[in-house]
């Protein structure tokens, strides 16, 4: 029996996931940069975004890559290493691209569509320690269950894989973000959408930074004043300087930011620091940004922005370990998606 053909990218359904792709991959509300992925199965194929790729660009660039989905499925429920490698089910000759290190976790479903975002809504519930808790108030009308925090790939793929059941269409990832599915693009833009208003947060923004205060503690000239004066909303209260330097609170902020966010120490400037990070926040005044942060790290700062900002006083969160933050590090496949993200 002759190979069967690839979809063809011009139908209709590929031409819907694109726009679906576009839409959301271009509101920060939900995807950063080049955070969250989308895909489309074809009976033993499947479509999925290209590691690197930004799903804002689906309308206008080649951002999906077709993978053996029969395979794929076979490899991570019968635990094989290769299922932490999705280029190897890449169709032969289909691109030069890799596909995203989350391929298995949209194996894993049994819907046509996936869509999985870093909705910050989603995200500011999912790092509180009471999470299915806040959750559970918020999600009563969905068919939806939550999974603890695992290694993006093929660990995170079994675990959702443990609580899926044929009705289950939503899964909130601890600190991690948003998949929902679905057999139509309709039924999955309405699912995003949805939950995303269900489990809407009001933010809370504070006084303005202090630039004079800020420059004053720059002489090493590594550092300037961000083009975005919302990022300096993380410094500016104890709160919040005690929650974003106390640990990191999801991947995507590891692998373009480091480990954290550092506070400058009180009677410091930026000449004493060492290894210098990608930004220094100064309690009271605002942040201060390193001049060669790349376009990823800026992206991230503003996601851990808006997370913050929408997260009460007292909310007790849950960190990434430090073996959690070591593995993200030290990943070959972050690395490779890292160096898209630059200016």
């Amino acid at each position: 029996m002759a190979p069967r053909k690839l979809m063809d990218p011009a139908s209709q359904d590929f031409e819907d996931l694109k726009k679906l792709s576009a839409e959301f991959g271009q509101n920060a509300l939900h995807i950063q940069g080049a955070g969250g992925n989308a895909s489309i199965k074809d009976d033993d194929k499947m479509w999925i975004k290209a590691s690197g790729t930004m799903l804002a660009d689906a309308l206008i660039g080649d951002v999906f890559v077709p993978v053996d989905l029969a395979r794929m499925k076979v490899s991570v429920t019968t635990d094989q290493p290769d299922a932490d490698t999705p280029a190897a089910f890449l169709i032969p000759g289909a691109s030069e691209l890799r596909p995203s290190i989350e391929t298995s976790l949209h194996a894993v479903f049994s819907q046509r569509f996936v869509l999985h975002t870093h909705c910050i809504h989603t995200i500011a519930h999912a790092v509180q320690s009471n999470a299915e808790d806040l959750l559970t108030a918020r999600l009563r009308d969905f068919k939806w269950a939550f999974v603890s925090y695992a290694k993006p790939g093929a660990n995170l793929a079994r675990s959702v894989l443990e609580v899926l059941t044929p009705d289950i269409n939503v899964i909130v990832l601890g600190n991690h973000g948003l998949i929902v599915a679905g057999d139509s693009i309709d039924e999955v833009r309405d699912l995003q959408n949805a939950v995303h208003t269900a489990l809407n947060l009001p933010e809370t923004k504070l006084r303005g930074e202090d630039p004079e205060a800020l420059m004053a503690l720059v002489d090493d000239g590594s550092y300037s004043l961000p083009d975005d004066p919302m990022l300096h909303q993380i410094a500016l209260s104890d709160h919040r300087v005690a929650q974003v330097t106390a640990g990191s609170l999801y991947p995507d902020h590891v692998i373009f930011c480091g480990i954290a966010v550092m506070a400058l120490p009180p009677e410091e400037t930026t000449q004493s620091i060492e290894n210098k990070p990608i930004c220094l926040l100064v309690p009271d005044a605002g942040l201060l940004l390193r001049k060669d942060a790349s376009l990823g790290a800026k992206t991230m700062l503003r996601c851990l922005v808006d997370v913050i900002m929408r997260l009460p006083e007292n909310a007790k969160l849950t960190y990434l370990t430090p073996e959690q933050n070591f593995e993200l590090l030290n990943w070959d496949a972050e690395k490779y998606r890292q160096a898209f993200n630059v200016e």
